[in-house]
């Protein structure tokens, strides 16, 4: 009958649909592990700057991490704007914006249709917003107070990483920023994303314009050493590159400037991360928030970093508590209990922070006491999450505007969605997981005592999570990453068939190989620092040397012979020095599929 027609239909439908569900969320779990997962490597560099400080034959050469203000150019505070016109001459083939300060509306709607048609805003410009944007900030207290009596709401943002079809689709919804449209963008401007600059010069930009009615938050991201790893440095230096050196410098003042948090009404509290149990924000309003990173030695700087190593990197949890954010590697995952405390102590009502994907773009947890808000819609993906905002009204209710934001004419259905997301996960976990062969095929061998090769898909799924750590739902994910035999156990070696690493250095021993394409991001952003003229170039001792103390400090075990051949053979015109970007590049991963595809 054409009822039991349609109830087939409709029970398929529901069937379908739930699979793809299920794909799109372990998809959004393979994206959130790696990204986790690669955070704390970055933080763990931290600690191996300390004992690079403590073990390098030539301090100097990496003490400026800690104690200069920037290791970039440092711009002097007193050069004027008039000075910069002065030193940077603009030539008449260039046809972007014009700046004059102070600014105006018009300059803002002049840099919003520029950057929506690609242009770039020429570098003495540049440099005169950061160093105006540096002396407004500067006259800021590290946490600022806000009324909504003034105005009838206030629009809250969460991390836009880069992604400037956002920020300008925010703007078209909800209006530019002004005296009657006050904004607070809640850190994490930058990285990942391909236009961290244009977000950057349109928020500095609409802050001069309206210091009182536009508020920015220091975000995780706002960090150099985070911008080497995750993409903003590269952007800058490769739309600047002859004034780069100049804007990173002056960018990574701007950052220290930025205050830590805003409090609206006196209930509203907004941040970036989270909170901890020790969560001081009268300590965090009087500390030189500038500062924090030049002074790391001192015990003082130690409770002034984890006060703000809390604020920018914490996760709030379900369960009481406050217990280290193992998955991050840095901050902690806070409890109800911990929202509760503070919020009596403070006599708060509600907390904003962002800092974590989500898929709908917003989450409420605490019993409604904690509101997360993520910006930064398709952010592992195409399709893979919506972006929202917050309008907080001036009885402090909060309501949500979502947004996806498209790059195809033609909307995609839900397959093809969850299709386009599951490919590009898979993708970055099998690079993850050749990225750590050795250790993978020792935790197989464990399981293996006869060498056959095979081992049962319970043993698989503990060896990977054994070595991997990333919590993932091995045993629905083995069909996509190794092969199965006909009496059910797994080819554990066919996880590796499918990848290489792409244009190995022949006289190398494919352990060493392994290694620094499993730390080849570490490395960069350690040469990178190394590299004091940011030529690109490092002496082959100082190659020699920094990968030795990363090796001890990881207790990585490389002999010295192969050490000596590897370093020889990158030397390619034998003058002492090394492109070290261009040898990196090298140990990467290759999909074969991919390359045949090619």
């Amino acid at each position: 009958s054409v009822i039991r027609a349609a109830i087939l239909i409709q029970n398929w439908y529901r069937l379908t649909v739930a699979r793809l569900e299920m794909k799109r969320r372990y998809s959004l779990s393979i994206f959130q592990s790696i990204e986790y997962a690669e955070e704390q490597d970055q933080l763990q560099l931290s600690n191996f700057f300390t004992f690079m400080l403590d073990h390098c034959t030539h301090p100097d050469s990496v003490s400026h991490i800690f104690t200069s203000p920037s290791v970039y150019q440092v711009v002097d505070e007193g050069l004027s704007l008039i000075e910069f016109e002065k030193k940077i001459s603009v030539p008449d083939s260039y046809y972007g914006p014009r700046l004059s300060f102070p600014l105006t509306v018009k300059d803002a709607n002049a840099l919003l249709h520029a950057f929506r048609n690609e242009q770039l805003l020429h570098a003495r410009y540049v440099l005169q917003l950061l160093s105006e944007t540096r002396r407004v900030l500067k006259e800021m207290p590290n946490i600022t107070h806000l009324s909504t009596s003034y105005t009838k709401e206030i629009t809250v943002c969460g991390d836009l990483h880069g992604n400037l079809d956002d920020l300008l689709l925010i703007f078209y919804k909800n209006g530019l920023p002004s005296e009657q449209n006050r904004y607070v963008f809640n850190g994490d401007f930058v990285d990942r994303g391909q236009n961290s600059m244009e977000i950057l010069i349109i928020l500095f930009a609409f802050l001069l314009i309206y210091p009182n009615d536009l508020h920015l938050n220091r975000g995780n991201h706002e960090d150099y050493i985070m911008n080497l790893r995750y993409g903003f440095t590269k952007e800058v230096s490769k739309k600047y590159k002859d004034h780069g050196k100049q804007i990173l410098g002056l960018l990574q003042d701007v950052f220290s400037w930025l205050p830590l948090a805003t409090i609206i009404d006196s209930k509203v509290l907004i941040l970036h991360g989270g909170i901890s149990d020790s969560t001081d924000l009268d300590f965090l309003n009087t500390l030189e928030r500038n500062k924090v990173r030049a002074h790391i030695h001192s015990s003082f700087a130690r409770v002034c970093n984890s006060q703000i190593l809390d604020i920018l990197w914490s996760d709030p949890r379900s369960q009481n508590g406050c217990t280290p954010n193992k998955c991050r590697g840095g901050g902690c995952y806070f409890g109800p209990d911990v929202t509760a405390k503070l919020f009596k102590k403070y006599n708060l009502k509600m907390l904003i922070r962002s800092h974590e994907f989500k898929p709908e773009g917003y989450e409420i947890s605490h019993g409604g006491k904690v509101i997360t808000i993520f910006s930064a819609s398709n952010y592992y993906e195409e399709g893979s999450n919506r972006g929202a905002y917050i309008k907080l009204n001036p009885e402090l209710i909060p309501r949500f505007v979502q947004y996806r934001v498209s790059k195809y004419t033609r909307r995609q259905n839900l397959r093809e969605r969850v299709g386009t997301i599951e490919s590009s996960a898979l993708k970055s976990l099998r690079e993850t997981i050749y990225a750590h062969r050795a250790e993978l095929t020792s935790a197989f061998a464990k399981y293996d005592p006869n060498g056959t090769g095979k081992i049962s898909v319970n043993d698989w799924a503990a060896a990977m999570e054994s070595v991997l750590h990333l919590e993932l739902p091995w045993r629905m994910l083995r069909s996509q990453l190794a092969q199965m035999n006909s009496d059910g156990d797994i080819d554990f070696m066919s996880c590796f068939y499918d990848l290489k690493i792409g244009q190995p250095v022949k006289e190398v021993q494919p352990a060493l190989v392994e290694t620094l394409c499993r730390y080849r991001k570490d490395l960069e952003i350690i040469f990178n620092i190394i590299d004091k003229d940011h030529s690109g170039f490092i002496s082959l001792e100082e190659f020699r040397q920094t990968w030795k103390l990363f090796a001890s400090h990881l207790g990585i075990d490389v002999r010295d012979e192969a050490l000596d051949k590897l370093v020889l053979s990158i030397d390619y015109n034998k003058d002492g020095h090394i492109d070290f970007n261009e040898f990196l590049e090298a140990f990467h991963v290759v999909h074969r599929l991919e390359k045949k595809a090619n």
